[in-house]
């Protein structure tokens, strides 16, 4: 399945998604990173799919932002696609789609990828990332 995310920019907000307010140009939705682009698509696939509603997805969505707040994230719109991925990876385990053990391994792998990766670079998974 694919996206356009030019036309996700004008959903209707009763599908779950915003309707406004995420970075746009002429030619639709800027995002700051692909991963950004990427995790919004997946989302909006998701639910298209119906492996989970527009109401679990803005409950999901909701509770990560009201946590990170009251945890002192400072609300400016630099964090959002953060919450935005913490929420999937939420209802993806609720769902059963993932384990939360598998989807640890996934990102510690990612993580230390990233951190070997001189800036610029393209980022390369090894086997030995996945080491626990």
């Amino acid at each position: 399945m694919s996206i356009d995310l030019a036309d996700l920019s004008t959903a209707p907000s009763s599908q779950g998604f915003p309707r406004q307010g995420f970075p746009r140009n002429e030619d639709g939705p800027v995002f700051r990173e692909p991963w950004e682009a990427q995790a919004f698509a997946l989302a909006k696939s998701l639910q298209e799919r119906g492996v989970f509603s527009a109401t679990e997805w803005a409950a999901a969505l909701g509770a990560e932002i009201k946590q990170a707040q009251a945890a002192g994230d400072p609300d400016t719109g630099e964090t959002y696609y953060h919450h935005w991925l913490a929420a999937l990876e939420r209802l993806v385990a609720a769902k059963g789609l993932a384990d939360t053990r598998s989807l640890a391994r996934n990102r510690e792998a990612w993580r230390r990828a990233c951190a070997r990766t001189p800036h610029g670079a393209p980022i390369a998974l090894e086997p030995g990332d996945f080491n626990d």
